[in-house]
C-alpha cells in the first residue's frame, strides 16, 4: 500500500519542481514582451523564515505615483501609497512594516491573504458529502480565517513576477495538502497581483482541488485614507470615512458573530449604505461594531461589479471596490484597542482601519442557502476583486 503522507509530498514536490522549472524558462526566454522598457515590479530580500528560506518584498508601481508593497509571505499587502487631493502621497495601509512584525505579532491578519476559508465556520466543524470535517478553534468555539492549523496568511507562497497584458504580475502559488489541513483535499491555489495605470490593483484567485471540499479566498488589507503615515502624531480613526455600499440586504449575526442564517433588508437599521454616510454615523447602534456580511447587489452571474466606495472628505481620497463574488465583509477594526505599534511608530487604535473583504458568506459550509463555497475535482474556483484609488475631483 502507498504510504499516503509520501504520496503528498511527492505531489508537493512535482508541483514545485514544475513551478521553478517553468520559471527558469520564462527567464531563459524572457518572460516579459516589454522588451526595453522598464519593468512595473521590483523585488528585494525581505527576510528569512526559521527554516532558512529567504522572504521577498515586491513592489509594484504606475505612472500616476500609486507604489504598492506586498511580501511572499502570507500574500501581505504591506503599503499603499497614493496621492490625496493636494497630490501628496501617503501610505493608506494600517499595520506592520517589517518581515519579524508580521512573522510575530499580525494576530490582527493585516493586510494578508486568507484561507482556505475567509472569516467564520460556527463551532469550528461542517458536513460535506455526509462526513464531518472538524476544524482548527481558534475563535472562542468557531473557526476563523483557516485556523491555526494551516492558515495561508503564515505561510511563504512560491512568488515570481509573470508577463501580463499590459500589466506585470504577481502570481503566488502555494500546494495545501490534504494532510497539512483539517480541510479535505489537496488544493493548489494561484494569486495573481497587478496595478494598472487606472490605479487599479487587481486581485485574481484561482485554486483546483482533487477531493471535494469548501474555499474561501479574500484579501484582508485594513485601510486609513487619512494616510496613516501624515505628520499625526497618533493614528486617526476612521469614522469620518464615508461609504456606500451596493447591497440591499445582510446577513444578521449573533453574539459571536456567526450568521443567524437569516437574510435580512438593510432598509431602516444602521446597516443601510445604500445612500453615503460616515461610518461613525450609526456605528453606536451596532453591537461591538461593523463586522458584518452584506448580500452585495447584481452579482449572480459571477461578473465584476461594483461592491463598496468610500471616500475621506478631508484627503479627498476615494476607494472604489469592485468584485466578482457574492458577500463583502464591512469590518471596522472593532478589536484593535492601540497596544499595537504599527508602522511609523503609531498605536493602532481602535476603528484606526476598516476592512472591505469579499467573500462567499461566513459559515456558509453550514448554511445551505446561502452561495455555495463547495469545489469540485475539475472545476476551477476563480474569482477577482479590484481596488480602484481615485481623489475627489476640485
Amino acid at each position: 500500500m502507498i504510504d499516503m503522507g509520501f504520496k503528498s509530498a511527492h505531489k508537493e514536490l512535482r508541483q514545485r519542481l514544475f513551478l521553478a522549472i517553468m520559471l527558469c524558462m520564462m527567464t531563459l526566454t524572457g518572460h516579459s514582451n516589454k522588451g526595453s522598457e522598464p519593468s512595473n515590479i521590483s523585488r528585494e530580500d525581505f527576510g528569512t523564515m526559521p527554516d532558512g528560506r529567504k522572504v521577498s518584498l515586491f513592489t509594484l508601481k504606475n505612472t500616476n505615483g500609486t507604489i504598492v508593497k506586498i511580501t511572499d509571505y502570507g500574500g501581505t499587502v504591506v503599503s499603499i501609497h497614493t496621492l490625496d487631493k493636494h497630490g501628496k502621497s501617503g501610505d493608506i495601509v494600517i499595520g506592520y512594516g517589517s518581515f519579524k512584525e508580521l512573522l510575530n505579532k499580525n494576530t490582527s491578519y493585516f493586510g494578508v491573504l486568507v484561507g482556505r476559508y475567509a472569516n467564520r465556520i460556527g463551532n469550528a466543524k461542517f458536513d460535506l458529502n455526509g462526513r464531518e470535517y472538524n476544524l482548527t478553534v481558534n475563535n472562542g468555539v468557531h473557526h476563523l480565517h483557516g485556523g491555526s492549523r494551516e492558515s495561508f496568511d503564515k505561510v511563504l507562497w512560491f512568488s515570481e513576477i509573470i508577463d501580463g497584458d499590459p500589466y506585470e504580475k504577481l502570481r503566488l502559488t502555494y500546494h495545501s495538502s490534504e494532510d497539512s489541513s483539517a480541510y479535505p483535499g489537496n488544493v493548489d491555489i494561484q494569486v495573481d497581483y497587478s496595478l494598472t495605470d487606472k490605479n487599479e490593483l487587481i486581485i485574481e484567485y484561482k485554486a483546483w482541488t482533487d477531493k471535494t471540499t469548501v474555499i474561501n479566498l479574500t484579501n484582508h488589507t485594513y485601510f486609513n485614507l487619512n494616510s496613516v503615515g501624515n505628520d499625526a502624531n497618533e493614528m486617526q480613526h476612521v469614522l469620518g470615512h464615508e461609504v456606500y455600499i451596493n447591497a440591499d440586504f445582510y446577513t444578521p449575526v449573533d453574539e459571536t458573530l456567526i450568521p443567524t442564517g437569516e437574510i435580512l433588508s438593510v432598509k431602516s437599521t444602521p446597516m443601510d449604505f445604500l445612500t453615503s454616510k460616515s461610518i461613525g454615523k450609526e456605528i453606536d447602534r451596532v453591537m461591538g461594531g461593523y463586522d458584518h456580511n452584506f448580500v452585495l447587489n447584481n452579482l449572480e452571474r459571477n461578473e465584476l461589479g461594483i461592491a463598496a466606495e468610500v471616500t475621506e472628505p478631508t484627503s479627498g481620497r476615494i476607494l472604489k471596490v469592485f468584485t466578482t463574488k457574492p458577500g463583502l465583509q464591512f469590518y471596522t477594526g472593532n478589536f484593535l484597542d492601540g497596544t499595537q505599534i504599527g508602522k511609523y511608530g503609531k498605536p493602532i487604535v481602535k476603528h484606526g482601519g476598516f476592512c472591505m473583504e469579499s467573500q462567499f458568506f461566513p459559515d456558509s459550509p453550514n448554511k445551505v442557502h446561502f452561495p455555495s463555497p463547495v469545489l469540485n475535482p475539475g472545476q476551477t474556483y476563480h474569482h477577482t476583486t479590484v481596488y480602484k484609488f481615485d481623489i475627489l475631483k476640485q
